[in-house]
């Protein structure tokens, strides 16, 4: 459905731009909250993400966006207080059930409670903080300090003969983040599993109301240290539409080509990964050669590994010498030659294949109901990119092509990261083919009056969104930052169920959801 067609009486659009997705403002009351969700739902629109904000002292609103056919959608919902003082809206976990977790969070930060909703337990405040203190509200200096009171979680139980629990984490033998993983197995076989996350809040959304506007990229590109180029551009998009900024077009290929290089770094890394966790070290060994190439020519090109603090207001950091095109070039066909070569390896490797194949299956219906996006929703049959279904600068003009299987599986998923890597080492050659002539900054003006704006970039486990609100001389009144694995970790759990738990390992790692990143 388009947005024009939901009859909003209000519509705003947000600072049309041909390198820019169209995106709508529209201001609701609770009936047209709930009306616009379900039509959404029905015309299979996406809940991108759900959050709340401080109007005033002591005055909410709560806010939604989704992808529609034309565009995305900003809506926003003034919060009432109740008879009770407190303050609610309409729950839309029942049309979205993605929201159930969003909208935890939003009571954890604000206060702010989901009418009808099924599930309200705390998902960021593990007792950390007391339940009546909501750090999101301006009665809240933000530095508070509190004694710990952690209380047992009330996860779900499966009763049953032979059925019991195995708990794992939130501190894991390896490296990773913290998060929890209840399993309720017979044997071996998982019935149900039900994770806890949020163990790495770190108040970022406090902090953006502590950063100058023309800084906050430096915060975004630290939400999640792998997804620091969409992160940071997302946050540039909302500002620059919030500011009406024009970028210029040689810095939106630029973005574009460390975009890319962002994914086929991340990419690489998982396939050896994944080969790994199946037993096959050498698939580890040489897919990490090939990531450590591509991150040192990251840093003599870009002076970054990650690619860190390179996208900014306005447009890119540094410039692409034309000395370092060749370069790129040149190593984008040989990595081209060498990912052709390990998926020949992969797919004659019977035990990499016994391992994959069927593990971790997860069907396109299942996915629609929770919303899934990016490369798990794509190796499930579901065509959802960014760059395709609404594109920005430069990806009108380069014609991005899709990589979807159909099985579901962990199968799927691996094949789908070596078709993305392809279409990335095609991207980026026409980017460094079409790169058009030109300044790559343009000046931000913040002297203008408090505006709001969005970005919305395919990263590469899927759609990284960002709404921006602007005060006075340059301040942030509110940013928010929405991670893909917030849709993506409730299919995980549905992934494993018939697996045995030896295969959560490789499950998990063929999802590679965010932890910190969608905790903020």
């Amino acid at each position: 459905m388009r947005i024009d067609a939901l009859g909003l009486s209000d519509l705003v659009q947000l600072s049309a731009s041909a390198g820019r997705a169209s995106a709508f403002l529209a201001h609701t009351d609770a009936a047209t909250w709930v009306r616009i969700a379900s039509t959404a739902r029905e015309e299979r629109g996406r809940l991108i993400s759900l959050w709340g904000a401080e109007a005033a002292a002591g005055t909410f609103v709560v806010s939604a966006a989704y992808a529609m056919q034309d565009g995305l959608l900003w809506v926003r919902l003034p919060v009432a207080m109740g008879k009770e003082g407190v303050a609610s809206y309409p729950d839309l976990s029942n049309i979205f059930p993605c929201a159930s977790r969003m909208q935890r969070a939003v009571y954890d930060l604000l206060g702010l409670h989901a009418t009808g909703a099924a599930d309200t337990r705390p998902w960021l405040n593990h007792g950390n903080w007391p339940f009546d203190y909501f750090p999101l509200q301006s009665l809240s200096s933000g530095n508070e300090r509190f004694e710990s009171q952690e209380a047992d979680y009330p996860f779900i139980q499966v009763a049953g003969d032979g059925v019991h629990e195995i708990a794992v984490g939130p501190i894991h033998a390896g490296i990773i983040e913290p998060g929890h993983f209840r399993f309720s197995v017979v044997g071996e076989k998982v019935l149900r599993l039900e994770e806890r996350l949020g163990y790495t809040h770190r108040g970022i959304e406090r902090l953006f109301g502590q950063t100058p506007v023309v800084l906050g990229h430096r915060l975004a590109g630290r939400i999640a240290g792998d997804t620091t180029v969409a992160f940071s551009w997302a946050y540039c998009m909302a500002v620059e539409r919030a500011l009406n900024v024009f970028v210029p077009p040689r810095a939106q290929w630029l973005r574009a080509l460390l975009l890319e290089r962002e994914r086929i770094a991340n990419h690489l890394g998982d396939l050896g990964a994944l080969g790994n966790d199946a037993g096959f070290a050498y698939g580890l060994a040489q897919f990490s050669r090939l990531k450590e190439d591509w991150l040192r020519l990251n840093d003599r090109v870009f002076g970054h590994r990650y690619l860190m603090d390179q996208i900014v207001p306005g447009g890119v950091a540094r410039d692409m010498a034309a000395e370092f095109i060749e370069i790129v070039a040149d190593q984008c066909e040989r990595t081209e030659d060498a990912v052709c070569v390990m998926q020949r390896i992969y797919e004659e490797q019977s035990g990499l294949q016994d391992r994959f194949a069927g593990a971790g299956k997860l069907s396109a219906n299942v996915a629609t109901h929770f919303s899934v996006c990016g490369l798990a929703a794509r190796a499930s049959g579901l065509g959802i990119d960014v760059r395709v279904d609404h594109p920005y600068a430069p990806y009108h003009e380069v014609q991005p092509q899709m990589a979807c299987d159909n099985r579901g599986d962990v199968a799927a998923r691996v094949a789908v990261r070596f078709n993305e890597v392809y279409e990335s080492l095609r991207l980026i050659g026409a980017f460094l083919d079409g790169l058009p002539d030109g300044g790559v900054v343009a000046p931000v003006e913040t002297g203008q009056s408090p505006s709001c704006g969005v970005g919305w970039v395919e990263g590469w486990r899927g759609d990284v969104f960002v709404a921006i609100e602007t005060g006075e001389n340059g301040t942030i009144s509110r940013c928010h930052c929405h991670d893909p694995s917030w849709q993506n970790w409730p299919a995980l759990e549905h992934a494993i169920i018939g697996n045995i738990v030896p295969d959560f390992p490789l499950i998990n790692k063929s999802f590679n959801l965010n932890y910190a990143g969608h905790d903020l």
